[in-house]
């Protein structure tokens, strides 16, 4: 079992079978939404139990995905697709990563101008 919260708790929850990979998106929605790139990890969402959802939000951020946040923080937490079983799950925060490692990079296309293109591990260009 993981745990995870915003940064002032007014969202808590604990996820079973969460994937032990991490993709990080460059694309430019990504990196609006929280404030550089968005690295994720994914987990079936009926494994995801809310402890606290007293400041959870969605904002639809596509006509095809929604974004969870905290109303009360800013923090940016979910990625979900609609009509999707599962849920992207901010990497950031999650109480223990050490099981944790980025699979793969995508959209780097899109990166920000600001920083370095990655090099490891596996880039996809636009997904």
């Amino acid at each position: 079992m993981i745990k995870g919260r915003c940064e002032c708790g007014a969202v808590a929850f604990e996820v079973e079978n969460a994937r032990d990979t991490v993709t990080v998106c460059h694309c430019s929605q990504c990196r609006r939404t929280s404030g550089h790139l968005w690295a994720s990890t994914h987990a079936p969402f009926d494994q995801v139990t809310f402890l606290n959802d007293e400041g959870l939000r969605w904002y639809a951020s596509s006509d095809h995905a929604k974004r969870g946040f905290c109303m009360h923080c800013g923090s940016s937490l979910f990625y979900r697709m609609n009509d999707e079983a599962g849920i992207g799950i901010a990497a950031g925060c999650l109480d223990d990563t050490s099981t944790l490692r980025i699979s793969k990079h995508i959209f780097v296309a899109d990166k920000g101008d600001y920083y370095s293109r990655p090099e490891l591990p596996e880039i996809i260009e636009n997904s």
